[in-house]
């Protein structure tokens, strides 16, 4: 597939924040995508157990988001993260999130919607169908990597609960139980970790609801059992082991922003030309290589959501 450099968008091309309510883009069908890291805090959990298989993973050939990068190797993808309900170092979220539980597990939709409720993770572990399947996907942190996961698009999830006109942004929750995350007894952040999106953003085809990665159920420390994927923003907006989302007509809060507004913006679209106050994004290393790359804006997605940002003053909303 073919990805624009952002570098080479004019102004024009990049909405205004105010109309972005003329959106509900359709969701087109999802096979291989490509999952990369981000320039800044990101979340994970995990397992000290190896996770379980999942159902086979089903190659799509026509999906437009298809990727032929070669995926990081599961070992480093599993081993390397953040997830501060399990600790501050990459490798706390692997050796200390056995302890989360996983089953059984369910998620509340609120809010905005016409037939609020809840949805149980069996149901969405069920066989997938062809618009809900594998995705590999470039993410980025302050590293980056490729990783196949399996997922749904949220906007499909979404759909069942009807969202109502007034909808414009989605709120996500963590799981809030230090007996389960230890990390959450430490004030490194206000707890329970939240984060959210704009409307349009959520219903865009490549965010994704992971239930697992390469063929497998997610692991702990991945997000388990259930995780947003965001692949063209930074690692911190991907929250893991959701248990309540909520449709809302106001911006929502998130741990990130609110913990220093400075530094971590509500949109956090991968741009090397905003800096972080305290480094440069401009480049990136991929796990298991020595040297950097160039970050690409909106993390090589520029082509397919640059358009969500048409007019907005993106060093302003960062």
């Amino acid at each position: 597939m073919l990805i624009r450099r952002a570098d080479t968008l004019q102004p024009s091309e990049i909405t205004s924040y105010d109309l972005f309510l003329r959106r509900r883009e359709f969701l087109r069908g999802a096979g291989w995508l490509v999952a990369g890291a981000a320039l800044v805090p990101t979340l994970a959990c995990g397992a000290e157990s190896e996770p379980q298989p999942a159902a086979p993973m089903t190659h799509a050939d026509a999906n437009p988001f298809r990727t032929d990068e070669e995926p990081t190797p599961f070992e480093d993808a599993s081993h390397y993260n953040n997830f501060y309900e399990f600790g501050t170092d990459k490798t706390d979220p692997q050796r200390y999130a056995g302890s989360l539980r996983t089953r059984p597990w369910s998620v509340s939709i609120s809010g905005e919607v016409a037939k609020p409720g809840t949805i149980d993770l069996d149901d969405l572990l069920r066989p997938h169908t062809p618009e809900e399947r594998i995705y590999r996907l470039r993410c980025v942190e302050a590293w980056s990597m490729v990783i196949p996961w399996l997922g749904i698009p949220l906007g499909k999830i979404l759909e069942r609960f009807e969202p109502t006109s007034a909808a414009r942004f989605v709120a996500f929750q963590t799981l809030l139980d230090p007996e389960q995350m230890p990390g959450q007894r430490r004030h490194t952040l206000e707890w329970p970790y939240v984060e959210g999106l704009r409307i349009d953003e959520a219903m865009h085809p490549l965010t994704i609801l992971a239930t697992g990665m390469y063929g497998r159920e997610l692991p702990n420390q991945n997000g388990a059992p259930l995780r947003l994927v965001v692949p063209w923003k930074y690692g911190f907006k991907s929250i893991k082991s959701i248990v309540a989302i909520r449709l809302t007509r106001d911006e929502p809060p998130t741990s990130w922003s609110r913990q220093s507004p400075r530094e971590y913006g509500f949109f956090a679209n991968v741009n090397p030309n905003v800096d972080h106050p305290r480094w440069s994004q401009k480049r990136e290393r991929r796990i298991g290589e020595f040297t950097k790359r160039p970050t690409l804006p909106f993390n090589g997605y520029a082509e397919q959501v640059a358009g969500l940002y048409r007019g907005m003053d993106l060093r302003k909303y960062f």
